[in-house]
């Protein structure tokens, strides 16, 4: 479905999946620069070559990045969106590497408005998959819109 949907359009059950990317070198260094992690299974590849995964390998907070950020359009709620609640049930299945190809597949959970009824709680789960099909990350994430968008 295109365009912009509002709460009352959403039906639990509903699924979306976001355009795949593929992850750089850049971002690894990014990411061991903003989160100041630089431990050397991210950022020695001498070291992470002698490890079971065989190279460097993303922090698992950065994979929860990727995913809410793939994930933030899916559904389109447009000017609705007031803020996220909460993360629940998230967990780390593959690691990720450098040329990683991955998109977010996102399933709607649960819906409920809030007791003044202008507002709404909507529950997505989402999953980071990589190319091959493996998981890479999971979990339940909660989101707080409005029940009309601005513009209607």
């Amino acid at each position: 479905m295109n365009g912009v949907m509002t709460f009352d359009a959403l039906e639990v059950g509903m699924s979306w999946r976001s355009p795949a990317r593929t992850l750089t070198e850049a971002e690894l260094s990014w990411s061991c620069m903003t989160s100041g992690d630089w431990h050397p299974i991210h950022a020695d590849a001498a070291f992470a070559a002698t490890t079971a995964a065989g190279q460097r390998m993303f922090q698992g907070s950065y994979g929860i990045h990727l995913a809410l950020g793939m994930a933030t359009h899916l559904p389109e709620l447009g000017d609705a969106v007031i803020a996220a609640l909460g993360l629940n049930d998230w967990t780390f299945r593959a690691p990720l590497f450098m040329n990683d190809t991955i998109h977010a597949e996102v399933e709607l959970t649960g819906k409920r408005e809030t007791r003044d009824g202008a507002r709404a709680v909507i529950e997505r789960r989402v999953r980071l998959l990589k190319s091959t099909g493996d998981i890479a990350q999971e979990g339940q994430i909660s989101t707080l819109i409005h029940r009309r968008s601005h513009a209607t």
